[in-house]
């Protein structure tokens, strides 16, 4: 409610192109580093650990 409040007083519609681009840009940035992260050996290996434990404590 109050979204919509401020929109018509500001008269501001949404994001332009340009935050548009820098939100894209952001995403990509972070989507990157979560997969250095997420495919690092350590990660690997500790996932694998938990799935190995799930896998034997459900039968």
């Amino acid at each position: 409610m109050a979204v919509r409040r401020w929109s018509r007083i500001c008269g501001d519609r949404g994001m332009s192109t340009a935050e548009y681009a820098v939100g894209t840009i952001a995403a990509a940035a972070f989507a990157g580093v979560l997969f250095k992260i997420v495919t690092s050996a350590q990660v690997k290996s500790l996932l694998l650990q938990i799935i190995e434990k799930a896998l034997k404590v459900a039968g």
